[in-house]
């Protein structure tokens, strides 16, 4: 007769949280630590350029313009619109931002073309190790996915464990009750 052994779930759940803090440790403090660095990125000008304020709500500057005021800002090393990563045509502000490739932001006034703020811009390499893709595109669905699914499971098996007590508590009392009250 063979018989069969039950599973010790409470064991298995401190196995599974300990090893499996142990495989994401890294992973979760880069997130962690990028993730608290970008809560504040409008806040520190160091992340994020603070935004500017330019003149009027509807942008009159033709691309041609964009293009020859962002060559007159040495640090940008704008030549060609292929140097250029993207902008950001913010209306209501009334300036657009231009992201040079080497991560230099531009701001001008949308009205005028008139240059209000260069400042190198952080965040966009600050959200690239938040999500893994500074390390390699692949890292964000082969690294930074599955850490992210074993940090569920961890939080799972935590709250699991913090109720252990609670729930051995409880039943200690109703077998009490039951024992005195048949």
């Amino acid at each position: 007769m063979s018989q069969s052994k039950s599973v010790n779930w409470k064991k298995w759940n401190r196995k599974i949280h300990y090893w499996g803090s142990l495989v994401i440790a890294l992973p979760v403090l880069i997130v962690l630590l990028s993730g608290i660095v970008l809560q504040v990125k409008k806040q520190v000008s160091w992340v994020q350029p603070k935004t500017m304020r330019g003149e009027g709500k509807v942008p009159k500057l033709s691309f041609e313009k964009i293009l020859k005021v962002a060559k007159t800002v040495p640090e940008a090393k704008i030549k060609k619109w292929k140097h250029i990563k993207k902008l950001d045509v913010r209306p209501k502000k009334g300036i657009i931002k231009i992201l040079a490739k080497n991560k230099w932001e531009i701001q001008i006034d949308h009205q005028s073309g008139k240059v209000l703020q260069v400042e190198y811009r952080r965040s966009d390499l600050i959200e690239g190790l938040h999500d893994g893709s500074f390390f390699h595109e692949q890292a964000k669905l082969w690294l930074f996915l599955p850490s992210a699914v074993i940090l569920l499971i961890i939080w799972i098996t935590g709250i699991y464990l913090f109720l252990i007590p609670f729930m051995t508590k409880r039943n200690k009392k109703r077998r009490a009750e039951a024992a005195v009250f048949p």
